[in-house]
């Protein structure tokens, strides 16, 4: 007699398990924390489980519940989160948050429609906490969740058209008992053995009916769209010292790095700044690369972002500033150059 996908997966995963702050092992009478998953769930968005953990911790020791953070300084909030990038994920964080308290008495609601309609949750997110803190039967789909099932089904259809398709394999037989810990299981395995380049099949436990075991195209799966080249801008940053200390500047609250301290600069825009730079480094978002140069200004202007209110910030202190890591990279190089 056959065993179940799920009963297989289940099984791997109760011997398997990652070890994450944010999780409650397999078989542990500990009931979950919604906050806890929910935090985890908004860090890991296009971030690894590596980069995540320690700002989990971090986090979790300053603002314990979904109440305290609620009640934090914004600025406080974005400095904690600065090197974690997608800073919109921690302007919508405090939104949450304070939702939650306001509307909800400090409890996360417990059905995927109210998660939903809370400010930065999405599908993936609202499923994801309905499932491992409240034990909803929802249907989980994360990038390690496509990799598995696409291969184990071999979905072709290139995604984000495949989702539907996934979603179709997976709704029958999410486990009403362990829905939290099959959507888990699942992330497990394509994390560490249905990997996306060499996966190791022989140590799977859907290996026996995997659909796209052996193919010589296996690592092709998820099958992903074409990219599109990305924008190039350009842009200047200025730094201006006084007694051992450098202007900073809050950025507007709104757009990218939104709310986050930085040095001024002006727009970034498709035009190559002539001006010569002390430092410059390229950068990567979603949307478009940008080349940052940093020009010494010798004073505040009387114009411009530069002369909007901002802070002397002690140059030796600048580790406490909370400053995106775009601007760090350009200030490392740059004292890394005068040393």
């Amino acid at each position: 007699m056959s065993v179940s996908f799920p009963a297989r997966i289940l099984d791997w995963y109760d011997r398997a398990a990652r070890v994450l702050p944010w999780r409650i092992a397999p078989g542990s009478d500990a009931v979950p924390d919604p906050y806890r998953i929910w935090l985890a769930e908004v860090m890991l968005q296009q971030t690894t489980v590596a980069a995540v953990a320690g700002y989990f911790q971090r986090f979790t020791a300053r603002w314990p519940t979904v109440a305290d953070l609620a009640a934090a300084d914004d600025a406080d909030v974005m400095a904690a989160w600065a090197g974690l990038g997608y800073y919109a994920r921690a302007r919508n964080l405090l939104a949450c948050a304070r939702a939650v308290v306001r509307d909800h008495g400090g409890r996360f609601p417990d059905s995927e429609a109210a998660l939903r309609a809370l400010p930065g949750i999405g599908d993936y997110t609202a499923a994801s906490v309905a499932a491992i803190a409240f034990g909803r039967a929802a249907v989980v789909v994360d990038a390690n969740i496509e990799r598995v099932i696409a291969r184990h089904r071999l979905i072709e259809t290139p995604l984000p058209l495949a989702k539907r398709e996934i979603r179709a394999a997976l709704a029958p037989i999410v486990p009403a008992d362990r829905p939290g810990d099959f959507a888990q299981a699942l992330m497990d395995l394509g994390a560490t053995i249905c990997t996306p380049r060499a996966p190791t099949c022989a140590a799977c436990p859907l290996m026996a009916d995997c659909r796209a075991r052996g193919r010589p195209d296996l690592e092709r799966l998820p099958v992903k769209p074409p990219k599109k080249a990305k924008p190039h801008r350009h842009g200047l940053a200025h730094w201006i010292e006084r007694d051992a200390r450098v202007w900073l500047v809050r950025r507007p609250g709104k757009g990218m790095l939104g709310g986050m301290r930085a040095l001024p600069g002006g727009d970034w825009t498709d035009t190559r700044p002539i001006e010569s730079a002390v430092a410059e480094v390229d950068h990567g978002f979603t949307h478009f690369d940008l080349t940052l140069k940093l020009v010494r200004r010798d004073a505040l202007p009387e114009s411009g972002d530069a002369a909007a209110e901002g802070e002397w910030w002690p140059i030796s202190d600048l580790d406490a500033a909370g400053l995106p890591t775009l601007y760090r990279k350009l200030i490392d190089k740059m004292l890394e150059r005068d040393a």
